[in-house]
């Protein structure tokens, strides 16, 4: 999602503005876009513009601008940068990115998020589609564009953005142990057209050479695979603890009890010896690619 475009409006107070919609269910994210509102007015009001003349001088429609003063919608870095060039607030505006940055995804991503940040080891299996971390954005992007009912654009483009931020998992140090099982099939399925898939699978092939990741396919073909009841997911954390999800187990919810988690990884454990080696796999995705 490229939510960190620049588009603009010029004044004229159109519909693609640029910016996103305050979840009104997300209680610190409501506070600290009003939060940042009321300092962009309060600087606005003091250096005497309108917010009409405010909108010119940064680009913007008049609309936006009240939107974002009054806390009803996420400004972009830009805006934030512009505004304080215009207002000469000598940095204290674009400081604001960085609590904008924190609610500017939807709340239950950015606790996701939360958890793989603090994960020294990630376990996951996936049956329909690859999973979240290992998706370009172009994937991700025709994912969530056949989503039913359908996304508008701006939720498109705001999910696109959000699951993209995620990967800065791969830039963690130390970094954390991370094992991937797919399905073949999700290597096969062109979502979003050849062209999606084939950059898709490049980018398996350069995650599965990281000395931190071991991507294993299932094949279609297994007789034997203990995956079959859906998805699985564990994350483990320094402290010993852990959280994990599966959807055929303890009804889909996320669950830390050690009991329960135990059958988790046992499900996992198999579910990796039944798949392709992570050498065989990376070799299977070279074919793929060489055939799409």
């Amino acid at each position: 999602m490229s939510v960190d475009g620049t588009g603009t409006e010029c004044g004229d107070g159109g519909a693609d503005e640029p910016g996103w919609d305050v979840d009104p269910d997300d209680e610190s994210g409501v506070a600290v876009v009003a939060a940042v509102g009321r300092q962009i007015k309060a600087w606005r009001e003091s250096a005497g513009l309108r917010a009409g003349e405010f909108g010119a001088a940064i680009g913007y429609g008049e609309d936006l601008v009240y939107k974002v003063e009054s806390g009803r919608r996420i400004p972009r870095p830009e805006f934030l940068d512009r505004a304080d060039e215009v207002l000469g607030a000598g940095g204290k505006l674009a400081a604001m990115k960085r609590d904008v940055a924190e609610v500017r995804y939807p709340k239950k991503v950015r606790e996701l998020a939360k958890m793989e940040e603090r994960a020294v080891e990630l376990l996951a299996y996936g049956d329909h589609n690859l999973h979240g971390l290992l998706q370009t954005d172009d994937y991700a992007r025709a994912l969530f564009e056949m989503r039913q009912p359908a996304y508008e654009q701006d939720e498109i483009e705001r999910a696109v953005a959000a699951r993209g931020a995620r990967r800065s998992i791969f830039e963690r140090v130390p970094a954390p142990a991370m094992s991937f099982v797919q399905e073949e099939v999700t290597l096969r399925r062109p979502l979003g057209g050849r062209m999606v898939l084939r950059r898709q699978l490049e980018r398996l092939l350069e995650v599965g050479q990281l000395r931190n990741v071991a991507i294993q396919v299932m094949p279609t073909a297994r007789e034997e695979h203990a995956g079959m009841q859906g998805e699985t997911q564990v994350l483990k954390f320094g402290d010993g603890t852990a959280v994990g999800r599966s959807e055929g187990a303890f009804a889909g919810r996320a669950i830390s009890d050690p009991k329960q988690l135990r059958i988790l990884e046992l499900r996992y454990g198999m579910i990796r010896a039944q798949a392709l080696t992570p050498r065989e796999s990376l070799a299977f995705i070279e074919q793929v690619l060489g055939e799409t």
